[in-house]
């Protein structure tokens, strides 16, 4: 498959769903014209409030809002289709300034929300992409039903904005492995999510099935899959809209069962086998056994490792094979910055950070 990238920079605000949302401003949403913005009638201290995407809801009321769907499906504004980065961090983001420099250029193609500890309280500075772009929060366990809440959390405040349209999980060792423009196109241009979904029938696949869970979950509708996934608005809606299997999985999925390996993918199974192509687009290695995919240092980081990421396989895209199969890379240790940031540009293709 060859995609054809190219560089643009779009100069409008989509349509801000947001304030319609906030408890001040239930009836009034915000949605200044595309001339008047181009023509600088809006001023600074409406374009900060509206990159503030901070809210007083809790979770149940943000997920019925983030649930809904208009009924009319031809959009009366051109909506120019966003990708949504979501980030399920502990604190910082170490490697945010190859992110800064990967983002360069692109404003009004994508967005930010980061979930972070609750007792965080770092913000980077205004002029950076991730300034004011963290959500209400809470605590995250490994491997309980709180890394699942995270994740529909992040799904449900990126689904308040209209114009976002598919939506990545991302942790704060992931990296990009293209460019903006490559991943944008690879995104949008697809017809299909990317979520792993397999049966396993190992002890570590339907050994942790719960016979609890019948009748609305079986074994023969578990599944397994990667936490890492990258969807579609629709499937993002499905996920946030789930009242039923949600609270099967939150009250028998207990370790050595875990949610975030088994809960999106057997929800899809259920719900929507074809809506996703049944990979993900994160790329880790496993080579090295155990439970968990190895970790990049510093010394590991050459152009040759980054050019070899993921290139010995083959997928399907679209219905035709393609060479691209991965489009983000984990876990990649905070030294590993610096060598990034000298590869990316010529490697890559990022432009330069001023």
């Amino acid at each position: 498959m060859d995609l054809v990238c190219y560089n643009q920079e779009i100069h409008h605000l989509p349509y801000i769903q947001r304030d319609f949302w906030r408890k001040k401003v239930r009836m009034n949403p915000f949605c200044p014209s595309i001339s008047a913005l181009e023509q600088g009638r809006v001023s600074n201290r409406t374009m900060e409030e509206l990159n503030d995407v901070w809210h007083s809801m809790n979770d149940e009321e943000l997920m019925w809002r983030a649930s809904m769907v208009p009924q009319i499906k031809k959009y009366p504004f051109n909506r120019i289709p966003r990708v949504a980065f979501l980030f399920l961090t502990r604190g910082r983001l170490p490697l945010a300034p190859l992110w800064e420099m990967f983002f360069k250029g692109h404003k009004g193609l994508f967005s930010i929300y980061i979930h972070t500890s609750p007792d965080f309280n770092y913000e980077p500075p205004p002029s950076s992409v991730f300034y004011k772009r963290r959500i209400p929060s809470q605590a995250v366990q490994w491997g309980r039903s709180t890394m699942i809440d995270a994740e529909r959390r992040l799904l449900a405040n990126a689904l308040l904005d209209i114009s976002n349209e598919r939506f990545i999980l991302l942790s704060e060792s992931c990296i990009p492995l293209f460019n903006f423009t490559t991943i944008y196109t690879y995104l949008t241009n697809s017809d299909q999510s990317f979520l792993g979904s397999f049966d396993d029938p190992r002890k570590i696949g339907r050994g942790r099935y719960n016979k609890r869970m019948y009748p609305n979950i079986t074994l023969f509708d578990w599944r397994k899959g990667s936490q890492w996934f990258e969807i579609h608005r629709e499937l993002a809606v499905k996920i946030v809209s789930d009242v039923l299997y949600y609270p099967v999985f939150k009250n028998h999925c207990v370790p050595p069962c875990y949610m975030d390996e088994h809960y999106l993918p057997t929800l899809v199974n259920k719900v929507c086998p074809g809506l996703t192509s049944n990979r993900s687009v994160t790329w880790v290695d496993w080579s090295a056994g155990g439970s968990h995919p190895m970790t990049f240092l510093k010394k590991d980081v050459t152009e040759e490792f980054l050019k070899s990421v993921g290139s010995e396989l083959n997928c399907s895209y679209n219905g035709k094979m393609s060479s691209i199969c991965f489009l983000f890379g984990r876990k990649f240790h905070p030294s590993t910055l610096q060598p990034l940031l000298r590869i990316a540009p010529k490697l890559l293709g990022f432009d330069q950070i001023d």
